[in-house]
């Protein structure tokens, strides 16, 4: 399908992919913890048939150099960026902290119809990097949303990594040492993924080693079903964190983290997935 790509402008850096023939199905587009514009995965989903949007959300100019209090509201304005185009549904997908961001938001903005969280987690957690005042510390929220931080969990600064240093590092068992550490904070960081009304598809690989999404997308299925809400989780004992779409390039070697998994096994769960993202989100190429 032929596509047509344009920036956006204004308070946020981003870009916009629309299928020549329009669409009717609006798509929000979150990374990871790089903040990035998710051009690549913008082009898969507008090639179907959506109307895909992709903004950087910290990192930017005048944004945090972090993810540290990142205002929910520049999610939620995208979104009315969305309808202006006369779109008539609205789905989110988001992985890792992208996930974490789709997540909150669906459960605070009625209007979004879907959700496809890959690699997701169950809570908030505290801020990655600095926050607009350069700091790290003291550990803040992630998210703040109409100006108050979201409550989230603290990581456990008597952590170290089972790696040799100046090798990569798996950071699993730091979230999981920190929520155990942490539980209570644990309990009110919950995501109220219970209070979203639209759609929830959540995809995971059990060999994470970033973070455990697959125990964490079994906590957010059982809170789910709990309300009386339809969920499906989609995994794979072999993929890992940076699960790949059909049409996508493999993710790059780090040497810094370990993510888990292999191209292979991430692309297969991602190929698994595929029908059933655009099922949720009502793409119909």
């Amino acid at each position: 399908m032929e596509i047509i790509e344009r920036g956006l402008a204004g308070p946020y850096e981003g870009i916009m992919i629309t299928p020549r023939s329009g669409g009717d199905v609006g798509v929000l587009v979150l990374a990871g913890s790089s903040g990035r514009i998710e051009t690549e995965r913008s082009r898969v989903l507008a090639r179907q048939g959506a109307v895909a949007v992709s903004i950087r959300w910290f990192g930017g100019p005048g944004q945090p150099a972090g993810i540290c209090e990142i205002p929910l509201e520049i999610f939620t304005a995208t979104v009315d960026l969305l309808l202006d185009t006369g779109v008539r549904r609205i789905g989110v997908v988001g992985i890792s902290k992208g996930a974490e961001a789709a997540l909150l938001i669906a459960g605070l903005d009625p209007r979004i119809d879907a959700v496809v969280a890959l690699s997701p987690t169950s809570v908030v957690w505290a801020n990655v990097g600095p926050g607009i005042d350069g700091h790290t510390h003291p550990y803040r929220s992630s998210w703040t949303w109409r100006g108050d931080p979201m409550p989230f969990v603290p990581y456990d600064d008597t952590w170290s990594p089972a790696e040799p240093e100046g090798f990569p590092v798996a950071y699993r068992t730091l979230y999981e040492h920190s929520r155990r550490t942490f539980a209570p904070s644990a309990e009110a960081a919950a995501i109220p993924i219970e209070q979203a009304t639209g759609e929830l598809l959540l995809v995971a690989g059990a060999d994470d080693r970033m973070w455990p999404s697959l125990p964490f997308a079994e906590e957010l299925a059982t809170r789910r079903s709990a309300a009386g809400r339809p969920v499906r989780i989609l995994s794979s004992p072999d993929a890992g964190h940076r699960l790949r779409l059909p049409g996508e390039s493999p993710a790059p070697a780090s040497t810094s983290y370990l993510y888990g998994g292999s191209s292979g096994a991430d692309a297969a769960l991602g190929a698994v997935a595929w029908p059933h993202i655009l099922q949720t989100l009502q793409i119909m190429p």
